[in-house]
């Protein structure tokens, strides 16, 4: 059984000030460093390469970010606990086993004393050795806990593929083996055309008995796995799934009023918490602003419409912020949620989930708390931009 992180202070001297000291003096060249540490990591183990994906930019963002994490919440390591737990859990997928953690580990203690300068001495890496072989520590147990419960990942069939506009497709698939999730979650997803890199992606739908998920994906710019998903997928392809995660979920299951906040494909965990009302019966009142730039791109309002037209308690407003012809809701979306606040009512009586682009959901949600009146602990917000990020540190692939 998952049992969840232990707690216990990590063994050995571990001063945080010495720790946040040698961050300080790497931090003007701290891309060498990275670039130094890949560099010694694959010198000692090549074998290790073909774990990471082929273009390493991504990743040694995300190094720079989990060690800076790490380091700087020296001096309270329980509240990083849960964070390492969760990462020792998500690194199964790719394939990190516990021999590779002694490995990385010399590879940050060599980059960091290459780039600390003369403050590097026997105290600061005795500090860098006990915080790394604690949060290793911390990442093998959590991966050994979660095999006994889950595979590392889900083998998937898309089954509906299905365009909607020039950059979003709704992608329906069937995993090989039930995977267990809750409404409002998010999974990763490899493609077969960029192995080893995964991307996040809310699940759009309750839970059901047939067991499919449907996703909404955008294709960016850039973005490697998601032109894939909408320009290059098709029924009868395959992809893998990694465990669900995410905290855009209800907290209990009792009656209550809901305002669902949406923007762009954050639509996705919004619609999936309105289906989880409806099949338990958990709303009295809930109201769903799904917001675009143009009506274009409202991709899957009528979806929602038609759940409206079935539960009186469910109201549904679309709105554009740059299309004066649209004769529907216009303006931003935290000035709309203020204007239709006084048609439907105080909105502090409300539990409220908010999912959208990381602007979105700062402007609303500073909306909500300081003008509205919202008392915070009723929020519950997702930034897409932190989801398809992720969470990663030392090991692994982005």
């Amino acid at each position: 059984m998952n049992v969840g992180p232990p707690s216990g202070p990590p063994p050995g001297p571990l001063d945080p000030w010495l720790i946040q000291e040698s961050l300080a003096a790497v931090a003007p060249r701290a891309e060498d460093l990275v670039s130094h540490f890949y560099a010694l990591l694959f010198l000692d183990r090549p074998d290790l390469r073909a774990m990471f994906p082929p273009m390493m930019d991504a990743q040694r963002d995300r190094l720079l970010a989990a060690l800076l994490r790490l380091g700087t919440g020296a001096h309270d390591l329980e509240a990083q606990r849960g964070f390492l737990w969760q990462l020792g859990r998500d690194h199964r997928k790719y394939g990190v086993l516990p021999e590779h953690y002694a490995a990385v580990g010399a590879a940050l203690i060599g980059a960091l004393a290459r780039y600390a300068g003369h403050g590097w001495r026997p105290a600061v890496r005795d500090a860098w050795v006990t915080l790394y072989s604690w949060a290793s520590d911390v990442m093998i147990q959590a991966a050994e806990q979660d095999a006994e419960v889950s595979p590392p990942w889900w083998d998937a069939r898309i089954v509906a593929h299905e365009r909607r506009g020039p950059d979003i497709a709704i992608i329906t698939v069937a995993p090989d083996r039930p995977l267990p999730y809750r409404a409002g979650q998010h999974v990763t997803v490899e493609t077969p055309w960029w192995p080893r890199v995964w991307r996040h992606y809310s699940i759009a739908n309750a839970p059901r008995p047939d067991g499919l998920l449907e996703l909404h994906v955008r294709a960016l710019p850039a973005g490697w796995v998601s032109r894939a998903l909408v320009h290059h997928a098709h029924v009868g392809d395959h992809i893998r799934l990694g465990p669900a995660r995410g905290a855009l979920v209800m907290r209990g299951e009792s009656l209550r009023r809901a305002l669902c906040i949406a923007g762009g494909t954050g639509l996705a965990p919004i619609k999936a918490l309105i289906e989880h009302m409806a099949q338990r019966q958990l709303a009295h009142q809930a109201y769903v602003f799904i917001g675009a730039r143009h009506s274009s791109e409202l991709y899957d309002v009528r979806s929602l419409s038609l759940m409206a037209d079935m539960y009186s308690w469910l109201h549904v407003v679309p709105a554009v912020s740059e299309e004066q012809t649209f004769t529907g809701a216009r303006g931003t979306l935290p000035d709309i949620i203020a204007r239709y606040g006084h048609r439907y009512g105080d909105w502090r009586d409300h539990d409220v989930f908010i999912s959208g682009s990381a602007a979105m959901v700062r402007a609303t949600t500073s909306r909500l708390t300081t003008d509205l009146g919202v008392s915070p602990r009723r929020l519950l917000t997702e930034s897409l931009d932190t989801v398809s990020q992720g969470d990663l540190m030392l090991p692994g692939p982005a």
